[in-house]
Formats: structure tokens, C-alpha cells, sequence
């Protein structure tokens, strides 16, 4: 007697109807935000990096220069010089015009902070530590995401650099007239010396012109930058007697 023979019946690779078992679907708001958060993460590491790498290297340049470069047509001037070949009264003056508690704080000046809140934000509060982040790795501007940025990377860049190397950088990148960067640039452009040979008067008026480098001059200052410039005298040889320059010096 024949044998039955034996079938298989094949099995079928698509589940049945009210087996339970449902195709995956795609979720793009899942994979977008998984790409923004991996894109964050590699922004911050890569800024990390150069935050740390800024310790050792002096910075090339900045993207500000760059594109100031670009709207003028031509390369900035910008030429580094080292805090040892600076005059200590340029230094002074520096720290007494932007962040006179320079040396007494951990990035945040507080007290600043608090008195701008509470005059309504009509004063800055930004302190020289904040600007070197914002000059050298970041962009201009007061958006949100450039504020949390550098509300990141200013501790870490305290922790990591001494500061007299955050105001070594400050001085090297901060504009002192249209396409004129960094205060020797600046030392030639107006008084024709060195960095090392600025007066207290010289010094004072390069800081008094800071904030608004564009319309302001040192060397054909207007009644204002004079008055400015003689409370930043004072202010330099303040911090020298009572202690807060010594982190730099």
C-alpha cells in the first residue's frame, strides 16, 4: 500500500489578519530629533575641542574677521602679540574699562548681572571671558542659541585656560576700528608704536573706544572718549593698588 506522501504547507511571511502582529511605520519626527540631538553633540564636542586647543594655539583669526574681511574687500589687519610684549598699563586699562572684577570672578559677573536686570537690560553685563567666547567661537548676534552656547563654553573655557591667556585672547581679537584687530594693529594704526610703548593715555583711550569701535577714535578722541578715557586711567591704577590685577600680571 502506497504511501501518503507527506506535504508541507508553506509558510507565509505576511501575518494574518488578528494575528497581532503589525508592520513597523516610520517616524520621522523620531529620526529628525535623534539627528538634531547628534548634530548637538558634535557641535559641542568640536567646540570643546577648541576651546582646549585655544589654551596652546593663538587663534588664526575669528569668524567675525572673516566676514568683516569679506564686506570690506580686503584682509583685516591682525597681528598677535603676546601678553608679555604688551605694556601692563595696556592690560590694566583693558580689564578696568570692560570687567574690572575680572580676576575675582568665575566667568558670570553677578553683581553686574544684577545691576543690568535691574536698570531694565540698558547696561551690558557681559564680561571679558563672555566676549572671548563669543569673538572666538561663536557668531555675533543675540539670538537664543548663541547665548546658550556661550553660556557653556565660558566655564568650561575658565576651567581650562589661566587669565591671563583669556585676556591675552581678548586683546588679540577684539576690534579697535573698522578691519583693525587686536591691539597691536591698533597701537600702529592710531599712535604709530608698538604695544609695548603705549602710554597710560594711549592705553586708556583704545579702551574707551572698545564698544563701539566703528564711530569712536583714539587718536582724534571726541569729548567723550576723553572723559572715558581718563575713568579708565583711575580705574587702572585702582585695580593695580587693591589686588584685582594680579591674576594677569
Amino acid at each position: 500500500m502506497a504511501r501518503a506522501a507527506k506535504t508541507t504547507k508553506s509558510k507565509s511571511k505576511t501575518p494574518a489578519k488578528g494575528s497581532g502582529k503589525t508592520a513597523r511605520r516610520p517616524r520621522p519626527l523620531r529620526f529628525v530629533l535623534t539627528r538634531a540631538v547628534q548634530a548637538a553633540v558634535a557641535l559641542a564636542l568640536l567646540l570643546g575641542l577648541a576651546v582646549f586647543s585655544y589654551r596652546f594655539v593663538n587663534p588664526p583669526g575669528s569668524f567675525y574677521m572673516w566676514s568683516e574681511g569679506r564686506r570690506l574687500g580686503s584682509p583685516v589687519d591682525y597681528d598677535w602679540v603676546d601678553a608679555e610684549d604688551v605694556a601692563p598699563v595696556a592690560l590694566r586699562a583693558l580689564v578696568a574699562a570692560e570687567d574690572a572684577n575680572f580676576c575675582t570672578h568665575w566667568g558670570f559677573d553677578m553683581r553686574a548681572i544684577r545691576a543690568a536686570i535691574a536698570e531694565g537690560g540698558n547696561r551690558g553685563a557681559s564680561t571679558i571671558s563672555q566676549q572671548v567666547v563669543k569673538n572666538a567661537f561663536l557668531w555675533q548676534g543675540r539670538s537664543w542659541p548663541r547665548k546658550a552656547l556661550e553660556a557653556a563654553l565660558t566655564p568650561l573655557m575658565e576651567a581650562l585656560w589661566p587669565k591671563r591667556r583669556i585676556l591675552e585672547v581678548y586683546m588679540n581679537i577684539a576690534e579697535f576700528d573698522e578691519g583693525v584687530f587686536g591691539l597691536k594693529a591698533a597701537s600702529q594704526h592710531y599712535f604709530g608704536v608698538a604695544p609695548s610703548q603705549l602710554s597710560p593715555t594711549q592705553a586708556a583711550r583704545l579702551a574707551a573706544i572698545l564698544p563701539d569701535p566703528k564711530d569712536r577714535s583714539a587718536s582724534k578722541p571726541s569729548n567723550f572718549v576723553e572723559r572715558r578715557a581718563a575713568q579708565i586711567r583711575d580705574g587702572a591704577a585702582t585695580i593695580a593698588r587693591d589686588g584685582r590685577a594680579r591674576c594677569f600680571e
